[in-house]
């Protein structure tokens, strides 16, 4: 059985860093392109950041483009994401998320593995 877990969110002043994390289990850590994604309350889930499988590559929405930052560690099956300069467009639910396919696609093609959800606030 698949399990994304995120942790690390909450309520946090405009300005400030939070850092995300997301510790998966029934798969294989190293061959799953992982991203990020958020969903703000009352909108449509949007793409943040999506990394490869073996971490070379990058991939941002550019909203969050050089503020954000996707990372993982294959060695504890978790992914990170570090968030800078935060601002309250930023508060919504944060979903990890994992695909077989490229981490290329992640923003266009849904990733098969979703994970709960950890919610970031910035009161504005």
């Amino acid at each position: 059985q698949v399990q994304l877990v995120e942790s690390g969110g909450g309520l946090v002043q405009a300005g400030a860093s939070l850092r995300l994390s997301c510790v998966a289990s029934g798969i294989t850590f190293s061959v799953y392109g992982m991203g990020w994604f958020r969903q703000p309350l009352g909108k449509e889930r949007e793409f943040v950041a999506a990394i490869t499988r073996g971490g070379s590559n990058t991939y941002y929405a550019d909203s969050v483009k050089g503020r954000f930052t996707i990372s993982r560690d294959n060695a504890k099956n978790t992914v990170y994401l570090q968030m800078e300069s935060l601002k309250a467009e930023d508060t919504a639910l944060y979903y990890c998320a994992a695909t077989a396919g490229s981490a290329q696609y992640m923003s266009r093609i849904s990733p098969r593995h979703w994970g709960q959800g950890t919610q970031v606030t910035v009161p504005s």
